[in-house]
């Protein structure tokens, strides 16, 4: 297990994150870039994470729970407001791409790191490394028995299918920008987060409502 807790990694943590952050290209990130952002030994990445790669992996760990954590805070934000009937079907449907969505408008913000990690897992000959991020479903299986309760005709399947379908929105309009602006002829602000959440809102919320066939 990786000794996060010591002052070196967590030095070496916080350099990589940095480092992932202002480069456009991952072969930019080198092991002495790193460790002398960190005022460490080189050879310190290799003593504590086993590898740069292994280091930059503990880093998107790290950013991935921080996105996370602003997901599901905004998710109880939206259970408590309307406590104890089900939460505001829009307003969790927010919760669930927002921050990812902001994350990626944010400049000041870790996305690159995810954006550099994505990169690696595709390249990667070792793809167990990266298993716990790209496969990961348990933050957003958090969303399924509050869906549940505002659509209680839709199985526990039919949730996850369209928790699936929105995020697969999401990351059509965060990666495919160009594509998306010339399919809306130019009409959506997608470098606004708040218009580009809501109306993603908006095409995602009636997956959740009743039809003629439910």
């Amino acid at each position: 297990m990786l000794s996060t807790a010591n002052p070196t990694a967590l030095k070496l943590l916080d350099a990589c994150e940095h480092v992932l952050c202002e480069v456009a290209a991952l072969e930019d990130v080198t092991v002495r870039r790193v460790a002398g952002e960190a005022n460490a030994n080189p050879s310190a990445i290799s003593y504590h994470f086993g590898s740069q790669e292994k280091l930059i992996i503990a880093v998107a760990h790290r950013v991935y729970r921080r996105l996370n954590a602003e997901r599901l805070v905004l998710l109880q934000k939206a259970v408590a407001r309307r406590m104890p009937a089900p939460p505001d079907l829009e307003e969790v449907i927010a919760a669930l791409i927002g921050p990812s969505v902001r994350w990626s408008l944010d400049p000041a913000s870790s996305y690159a790191v995810l954006t550099h990690f994505t990169h690696m897992a595709q390249r990667s000959r070792d793809p167990e490394l990266y298993r716990t991020i790209v496969e990961g479903v348990e933050h957003h299986m958090a969303f399924v028995p509050y869906l549940r309760r505002i659509a209680p005709w839709l199985d526990e399947a039919e949730v996850g299918w369209r928790i699936s379908c929105a995020l697969g929105i999401r990351s059509q309009v965060i990666h495919s920008r160009l594509r998306t602006e010339v399919l809306t002829n130019h009409t959506i602000d997608l470098n606004d987060p708040g218009e580009a959440i809501r109306r993603m809102v908006e095409v995602i919320a009636p997956m959740f409502r009743r039809t003629a066939r439910s």
